[in-house]
């Protein structure tokens, strides 16, 4: 063994507390450092830094080290030169006022789990050593539940919300050559013909998929919505599937990006009456408000769609990388993703997750997951995500009510999208955020034209006291800039 491996090996119980000792520093920190550092983030005051073996270069700062060590320093070096070089210029993305894309933190139990993910190292896809795969599986069941699908759903982690959609469009995919009489698993995609995708605001991820699947970007049609909202119009998508030329896939939206709105998911189901087509929903975070009575009759018919996105690294504040995809045909899903190889076990009844997805090998996402729910189940993350609606519709009332700004649509779940009340450009904007990023971070977007800004509340950690220290920083930095 390598003098490097043997000397952590023996050390190992002090090394882990020393990381220990180093996340807990980082945790604790959340709440007090900046949101976003700056580019100029000094190393970590009071640390003492080695002395360079020769003359430091002149010119800007490399990041990283030139080239790979020829000899390494163990477990040790590694760690101080990681809190000294490294995690002074990463973002508080864990904190409560990280406010950009739609991002989670991690539930103390979610963090126990994945530690022990990384412990256990299972790679859960064959029955020849099942318990990460049968615990995937009750994790999903779980979920399924906490979403209000059916027994008709099975689940399958996958890395994120764009993999959820390519791997649910991928089924989708596999449905339109059965219903043709082919099969793009075996034949191509070009064996269809022409597809047609209709969907009122999708998310970008959806045209990325179609590309990734061989059906192109340009399979994609755009279908209006409703007057002033990102929800499709169900009679202009009645009339789009009119005009398509065989079996189509509609992607409905539970919970836009920009204001969360919602499709009318029952109206749109109800259109498979006069149209066949296979209906794909992406609930990426919307799927999350099942779990509030106030606000579970946005997600009614999320049960009737044949697929599902869900992204767990959102409202379900568990880490990077996690996401479901819930589907009512597994058999298709098991024909496109079907591996054949001697030491996997056999397709059969009941597909081994390597069957299920683009991976042939996929760490135990699920047991963070599994951790989350067991620890705190489902009042917990209902308690998590009425705080954050509640903390979303507070800063809208902030913002409102403040002359420098607008808000572009009403706060319906968890995402605040504004803009300045003048000459709102993207330069203004940008400077804007660098203003404020000491306190809040928020992400630019552009809804109907306008530019603006978004800010998404999905961080189990977020108080109305953020709220406050979020609005005021904006406020303050509306005033600054010119």
């Amino acid at each position: 063994m390598h003098p490097s491996l043997a000397d952590d090996l023996a050390r190992l119980p002090e090394l882990l507390a020393a990381t220990l000792r180093q996340a807990t520093q980082a945790l604790h920190t959340l709440d007090t450092r900046p949101v976003v550092p700056r580019p100029d983030t000094p190393a970590e005051p009071g640390r003492v830094e080695p002395a360079p073996a020769e003359p430091a270069p002149t010119g800007p700062a490399p990041v990283g080290p030139a080239r790979l060590p020829r000899h390494g320093a163990g477990l040790g070096q590694a760690l101080e030169e990681f809190a000294r070089d490294w995690a002074p210029r990463f973002s508080a993305s864990a904190g409560p006022r990280y406010l950009g894309f739609v991002t989670g933190g991690v539930t103390p139990a979610a963090l126990a789990g994945d530690w022990l993910t990384a412990v256990h190292d299972q790679n859960s896809n064959s029955a020849l050593d099942p318990a990460g795969q049968d615990l995937e599986r009750e994790t999903a069941a779980w979920l399924r539940e906490l979403f209000g699908l059916g027994p008709h759903h099975a689940g399958t982690f996958v890395s994120g919300a764009t993999m959820s959609n390519t791997t649910g469009l991928a089924v989708a995919r596999e449905w339109l050559g059965e219903r043709l009489g082919v099969s793009p698993a075996e034949h191509g995609a070009a064996a269809l013909g022409p597809v047609r995708v209709l969907s009122g605001a999708p998310h970008s991820s959806v045209a990325k998929a179609l590309s990734v699947l061989g059906l192109g970007r340009d399979a994609l049609v755009p279908v209006p919505t409703l007057p002033g909202r990102e929800a499709v119009d169900p009679a202009a998508l009645d009339r789009a599937l009119a005009e398509a030329p065989g079996p189509a896939v509609v992607v409905a939206n539970a919970g836009t990006v920009n204001t969360v709105d919602f499709d009318d998911l029952r109206a749109v189901a109800a259109l498979r009456e006069r149209h066949d087509f296979w209906l794909h929903t992406d609930a990426a975070f919307g799927a999350f408000a099942a779990l509030s009575p106030a606000h579970a009759h946005l997600t009614a018919g999320l049960d009737e769609a044949d697929s599902v996105c869900v992204d767990l690294h959102k409202w379900l504040n568990v880490p990077y990388d996690s996401a479901v995809l819930f589907t009512r045909r597994q058999d298709l899903q098991a024909r496109v993703f079907a591996n054949a190889a001697a030491y996997l076990g056999p397709l059969g009844p009941r597909p081994d997750l390597v069957h299920l997805t683009p991976e042939n090998s996929h760490r135990l996402r699920a047991l963070a997951a599994w951790f989350t729910l067991r620890a705190y189940g489902g009042a917990g993350h209902r308690e998590i995500v009425e705080r954050d609606i509640a903390c979303a519709r507070a800063l809208g009332e902030e913002l409102a009510a403040d002359p420098a700004f607008r808000l572009l649509a009403p706060v319906r779940l968890n995402v605040v999208c504004f803009t300045l009340a003048d000459t709102p450009t993207p330069e203004r904007l940008a400077a804007l955020r660098t203003a404020a990023a000491d306190e809040v971070f928020v992400t630019p977007t552009v809804l109907a034209g306008t530019p603006a800004l978004r800010a998404a509340f999905s961080n189990w950690r977020t108080t109305p006291a953020d709220v406050r220290r979020a609005a005021e920083a904006l406020r303050t930095a509306a005033r600054g800039i010119a």
